[in-house]
Order: structure tokens, then sequence, then C-alpha cells
């Protein structure tokens, strides 16, 4: 940043976009309190009066638009509007919290020194001072979601203007971007946000492939929209007999999520077939529940197009862990490609669009009960455990941001969500610490299951325990979930050495040498996924590492400090099973 005088133009510039925040807050539903809103602006005008940002304009505008984001694309009030305007200020002027909270009162100061202290990267230069960063930025969050959430606002802002930091700095952001903020913003129900912040990182991470995916999607626009305009004519036809008003639009997929399917799948872009996608927002009447009525628009569609069956995804009568309603179904078109259609009433696309804490909590002033809260819970009581480091730390708190959840039934009919992937024993530490401690399996629609078997959603699931039955370190191999995992290590920290059993390892062994050759697509992600699980999930300390790219592929070398040769066929094994990784093997151990 550097200082120098605005010119009248640039002033005019600022003032705009101060009116522009003005207009999108009375346009809101929230209590107009505009003299606290002029005030936060006037004073972070005069803090950053003659400061730049690297793009070369001034840099008040960068708190404004973050603002701007806050109120119109997130749907927060006055007080985190205020906070936004002022997030740099006690940073970078000399103005302290104090002050804020002085002038501003408890509520907008505590948001304030919650985003400052959020300032730095995550990525730090070592891997302890990277996951102390997230555990600070968790802290905050957990006593209160506006941090978190002007926070994204902010992220959002700095990626859409990522274009003047030089290079090697677009790609640290963006990689950050990409392993906390967008899982965040998924997990927080803001999925337009989180959509553009995995564009942007994808696109500043690997410039060369987004720009081809994207010349591919311009390419096909055409053609897909009188494709989609064809396909959706005789439905809108259909429900405008039926009474409804809705809005009826195209939804094309994102770059990002493009790249993840053919990477996924292992196939070109000619062979996506689901490039778009239809959305149905209804205005529902008062003759019928939503949900009977998003049902009666299901089966008007399905009347003019064949469903695919095991493609219908009911998130009404179960909703995402992050608040999501909608019906899904997938049908043929006319030209015998699968388009799937998404149904929701306007409170539905409200609540999609700004996301579960800001439309609950904030919005209506209500408690948002449910998912959020419970998730919310989880992370204070994972804080609360002094002796997890940072490392061990990040690891929970990333299986906390899953995107993916299987709904089960307990035997009282009770519905559970856990993360794509938990198994009996997530589930029953899920219900209750004691009931995880003593498990021996569960009844699974009637039939017996081990600890380890992975949930289905619509599973009913009876927990079956044994007094005699105590936690093995080998359970940390078994869950998935981040509250299973950190119950299971705060019952082997009760017991000295335990945990040296769980790293493999006991008093007479001796550390060796462990030599790993790697090969596969360098595939987005792929390399912190490995270090994830070699680090993480296995606590191992890696001594060398080389990486070189042959083109599409990569090459990663690796030495790794261990103390019992088994662990290296377990590392090898899960490794084996990352989908871009095409070959692990051991050169020696010595």
């Amino acid at each position: 940043m550097e200082q120098s005088d605005f010119t009248p133009e640039e002033e005019r510039l600022i003032e705009d976009e101060y009116q522009a925040l003005l207009r999108d807050y009375l346009n809101s539903m929230h209590s107009q309190r505009v003299e606290l809103i002029e005030r936060a602006y006037r004073l972070a005008k005069q803090a950053h009066h003659g400061v730049r940002r690297l793009s070369g304009e001034p840099y008040m505008m960068h708190p404004l638009s973050v603002a701007r984001i806050v109120v119109k694309e997130i749907g927060l009030g006055s007080t985190s509007i205020c906070a936004a305007l002022l997030h740099d200020v006690v940073e970078d002027t000399d103005y302290t919290t104090e002050d804020i909270e002085r002038m501003f009162g408890p509520k907008i100061a505590s948001i304030v020194e919650g985003l400052t202290k959020l300032s730095g990267g995550v990525f730090a230069d070592k891997a302890m001072k990277q996951a102390e960063n997230v555990r600070k930025l968790v802290l905050t969050m957990s006593e209160d979601i506006r941090v978190m959430l002007v926070k994204l606002a902010d992220r959002l802002h700095n990626m859409r203007t990522l274009a003047a930091q030089r290079p090697e700095k677009q790609r640290k952001i963006a990689a950050e971007t990409q392993y906390i903020y967008a899982p965040m913003a998924h997990r927080l129900g803001l999925f337009p946000i989180k959509t553009e912040l995995e564009n942007l990182s994808f696109k500043y991470e690997f410039p060369d492939r987004y720009a081809e995916i994207e010349a591919k999607l311009l390419a096909n626009k055409d053609a897909q929209l009188s494709n989609f305009e064809e396909f959706a004519a005789p439905i809108r036809k259909k429900l405008t007999m039926m009474g409804y008003k809705f809005q009826l639009y195209a939804r094309t997929k994102s770059v990002y999520s493009i790249y993840k399917k053919m990477t996924k799948k292992g196939i070109p872009f000619e062979q996506i077939y689901d490039l778009l996608a239809a959305r149905i927002v209804f205005e529902p009447t008062a003759e019928f529940s939503e949900k009977d009525q998003c049902w009666m628009i299901y089966s008007a569609i399905t009347e003019i197009y064949r469903p695919h069956p095991e493609r219908i995804r009911d998130w009404i009568s179960m909703p995402k862990a992050n608040g999501y309603e909608a019906l899904h179904v997938t049908v043929m078109g006319q030209h015998g490609q699968w388009i799937e259609v998404q149904i929701r009433t306007e409170r539905m696309h409200e609540l999609a669009e700004h996301g579960l804490a800001a439309h609950w909590k904030y919005k209506t002033g209500e408690n948002s009960g449910g998912e959020l809260d419970k998730w919310l819970q989880e992370i204070k009581d994972v804080l609360a455990n002094p002796d997890d480091d940072a490392i061990a730390f990040l690891d929970t708190f990333k299986l906390n941001l899953f995107a993916h959840e299987v709904f089960v039934f307990t035997p009282k009919g009770d519905i559970r969500t856990l993360a794509q992937g938990a198994t009996v024993l997530d589930l029953a530490y899920q219900l209750h610490t004691e009931l995880g401690e003593h498990c021996i399996g569960a009844n699974v629609n009637r039939h017996a299951r081990p600890l380890s078997y992975i949930l289905q959603s619509g599973d009913q699931v009876e927990i079956l325990t044994s007094q005699k039955q105590k936690p093995e370190p080998e359970w940390l191999e078994i869950a998935v979930t981040a509250k299973a995992k950190d119950s299971i290590k705060k019952y082997f920290k009760k017991s000295r050495g335990i945990m040296d059993t769980i790293l493999h390892r006991t008093p007479e062994d001796k550390a060796r040498i462990a030599k790993l050759q790697i090969k596969g697509e360098d595939s987005f992600g792929v390399l912190m996924h490995i270090l994830d699980i070699i680090c993480n999930d296995y606590k191992i300390n890696i001594r060398d590492l080389h990486v070189t790219s042959d083109g599409p592929f990569f090459h990663c070398n690796l030495e790794l400090v261990i103390f019992k040769q088994k662990v290296v066929s377990q590392v090898c094994m899960k490794l084996r099973e990352i989908p871009s990784i095409t070959a692990v093997n051991v050169i020696e151990i010595n």
C-alpha cells in the first residue's frame, strides 16, 4: 500500500460506492440504522485517506466493497456492515479496539477485533504456524459467526481483485482460499460465494487449465442455451396452467466443478453432458404446504420428461447440514441428454443464496438451532481440548467442513446427519461419548455390522454396546468425523504412553528413513492431500520432499522418518486411494 492524495474523480468514486452501499442497505429487510453506518464510513474514510491498494485505486474502495458483499450477497445488517467498513482500521492505523468500542459499542468492536486477529494469511512457512493461524480463525468464529461471514466477504473481494498481486502471492492466496475459505462458505450455506471462491482459486492456481475449460464453455454457450429454452418451454406452459408464479432459468456448471468431474471420472470436456441445470423458484400458495407443492411440480415435470430413478434428491424432507432445502430431479431431455431440475420455493432460494447463518440467526433475529448450532458447539468442544497441538486441531477442524452428508435413523426414528464415509463408530460417538467408548458394532437395517461399517443414507441403525469394550488405537483409523477422532484421542491421553502406541512407536524403536516415489496426474490439491495423509493422519515427519512436473503429470520423491516398518505399507495403501495418484512405490527403507 502507498499514500498519495486522491483526485476529485477518485473522491467521487468513493462517495458513489458509499451511496450504492446505502441503497443496498435500504433495500434490505433490516432495521434502518443509516446514522451508525454513516459514522463508520466517515471514520474509515478518514483513517484510510490517501492510502492506495497495489492496483492503484483508493484503499477505501476495499472496505466499501466488502460492506456491499456483506449486505447484498450475504444478507447481514448494520452491525456487520460497520464491522466490514472498519475491519482494517485497527490493523492499519493508530486507532485501537478500545476506540472502536467507545464510538460504536462492544458488538462491532468485538467483530473488528476478531477480523484484526485474522488479518494474516492461513498458510505460513511452517505447518505448525499455519495450523495455529487456522486455530485462531476458528476460535474467533466460534464466539460470533459474523466474524467468519465478514471474513468471507473480505476474502471474496480480495480474490476478485487478485490480479494486482505477484503470481507467487496469487497462488498462495488461491491455495488457502481453496483449502479453508471455500469449504467454510459451503458449510455456512453460502453457495454462490463458495462457487466463486473455488472458481477464482482454480483460475489463479492453474490459469491454463481454467482458460481452456472456460473457452470451451463459451464456445458451447449458444447451443446449450438454445437446447435449454427448447427443454424449458413445455415446463413453463405446464406451471403457468397450474397457476404458479415462478422463475425458470438455466444454471451453468462452474469451471471448477467441470474440472473436478473431468478429473474424477477421467473424461474429457466433450463427455460431460450435464453442463446446464434448470432451476425453478416459485411462490407457494396458502392452499398446500411448501413440501407438497414441490412434489406437485415434480409430478408435472415427470409427466413431460422421463425421470432418472436413481437421481432424485429430496433435500426438503431432510435438509442438508448447512440448511439447504430443495427437491432435485434429473430427467431425460428431448435430445437424449440428462438435465437436472432444482425445485425451490422463494424462501428456500433465499436460504440457499444467503446461507443458514445469515438468513436465520441474524436476519430474522431467531436462533437458528438445528445443525448450525450443533456444528458450532462441536467446534467449541474441539477448541476446549488444551492438549491438542495445532496440527491435530487442523486435522480435526477440516473433518468438520464436510461437503457431503448422509442421513441415518435411530431406532426411535430420529434423523442424524453425518459426514459421507462415516462409520458405525462415528454415529455411536455422535449420540454419546460413553456410547462410543463401549460400542462393539450395530444392527443396520436388522443386520449385524462391525464398527467400521460405512453408513448410507436411509440406514436404520441400532448401536450395540458392551461394558467390557474399550477404545483401541486402531479406532483412529476407523473413525471419520472430528467428534469421534477427538473423543478417542482424549481417552488415550488419560493414560501415559498411549500416544506413542498411536504414533506407531515404542521406546526401544529406532528411527529409520523410508524413501517413497509417487506418480500421478498434477490435479488441483493433490500435494495437499498427500501431505494431509502423511502428516495429519499418520503423524509422520517428512525429512525431504522433491516434486517435479512433466506436463499434466507429477513425480514426487519423499523421505519419511518412521519407527515401525509396517506403517509404510499402511501409508502407501492410503495414498493409492487418492483418485489422481497412479503409482506409489517404496524405493528403500534404511
